[in-house]
């Protein structure tokens, strides 16, 4: 083997002892340079510079510093398993800048840690070196990976879910603001409605469901926005959607617009699911709002639908912003309350009055 691809042949890597040795100056100098947390003389910071050029060198070990420091810089984000189901998700993805652009005034990376399957062991992600765990989608009640968490002592933030006192929640009141929602609707008039429900467990089909089945949901979130329309219009048809998405809001909504009598208005707990309702209407040779009002949830910006949905504007840039700040709370060793967001309703073109009964045809004359 040549001696420039023998391992041991190659030069050390310089070091900042090196560094410092080249230009004259203590190390404690040199390291100022490259940290920035004083100000150095500039010819003595010019000489240090060059002197790294000289060795190759280029800035201190970021593995060393994080280990000397007692922390990866690195922040954990647990996401659903399909992760490109997620990302085509513009809550999701309106969430995660809000999350970046706070974390990039902390420093710090995130890691994307995909949820698994149920019963893994060990959980995904249980032995990963991070400083602090965000759960920023919806996620089961009790998780696997919330108790190695508490155990090693890692701040975690949630947006809803995981349900654990260890976990600060940055959340909107699901059940009240669907309430709210689920009013505008009656006082248009509707009172056959339907509604369209996310996922209530992981790997579901779209299928009907019924009220025992909602309150055994594993999924918090679905649960509490099927009882802020159950709280307006009592027990109406529900239809649970295999993913939060378009396609599976299109399948739940015909199953929904094939009833008899058909609900004049459909309630998503998702915008995307909406967006599926749309379309399913649309399918059917409906128009919507005039044959069938359509509501979601979430409060994205939908450019490419080319009409306004009526939702709950949740805030998603502003929740990610929010959970940032969390998170550089707890890293500071501070304590910080949860926080729970105003989420309006927003008013689209997607909803209104719900059509007029057809006048009886008139019989023979007498």
């Amino acid at each position: 083997m040549p001696a420039d691809q023998d391992p041991a042949a190659r030069t050390p890597r310089a070091t900042l002892r090196d560094v410092a040795l080249r230009a004259g100056v203590a190390i404690s100098t040199a390291s100022l340079v490259y940290s920035g947390k004083k100000p150095v003389a500039p010819a003595t910071a010019e000489k240090v510079r060059e002197a790294a050029t000289e060795l190759g060198y280029h800035g201190p070990d970021p593995i060393a510093s994080s280990l000397r420091q007692g922390r990866s810089g690195v922040i954990g984000a647990v996401v659903p398993s399909r992760l490109l189901h997620a990302f085509r998700d513009p809550y999701a993805v309106t969430m995660f800048d809000g999350l970046a652009e706070t974390l990039g005034d902390l420093g710090t990376g995130l890691l994307l840690m995909p949820e698994s399957a149920p019963g893994s062991e060990p959980p995904p992600g249980s032995n990963l070196a991070v400083d602090a765990v965000v759960f920023l989608l919806s996620s089961e009640e009790a998780h696997p990976l919330v108790p190695e968490l508490v155990g090693r002592g890692i701040p975690m933030v949630g947006t809803g879910s995981p349900v654990d006192p260890h976990i600060v929640q940055v959340r909107v009141d699901d059940r009240r603001a669907t309430a709210a929602l689920a009013r505008h609707v009656h006082e248009l008039g509707h009172r056959h409605v339907g509604h369209v429900l996310m996922p209530l467990q992981p790997d579901q089909v779209t299928r009907r469901v019924t009220r025992a089945e909602v309150a055994e949901a594993t999924l918090p979130i679905t649960r509490e926005r099927a009882e802020g329309v159950r709280d307006v219009f009592g027990d109406v048809p529900m239809v649970s959607a295999a993913e939060a998405d378009i396609e599976a809001g299109r399948a739940a909504a015909d199953l929904l617009l094939g009833l008899d009598p058909r609900p004049t208005a459909i309630l998503a707990q998702s915008d995307l699911l909406a967006v599926g309702a749309v379309r399913a209407a649309e399918a059917r040779g409906l128009r919507v709002p005039e044959d069938v009002s359509v509501s979601g949830f979430d409060g994205v910006e939908l450019p490419w639908l080319g009409r306004r949905l009526t939702t709950v504007d949740q805030r998603p840039a502003e929740k990610g912003r929010l959970v940032g700040e969390a998170l550089r709370h707890l890293l500071a060793g501070e304590s910080v309350e949860d926080v729970e967001l105003d989420a309006p309703l927003r008013l689209g073109d997607t909803t209104a009055a719900p059509p007029r009964p057809a006048p009886p045809t008139p019989g023979p004359p007498g």
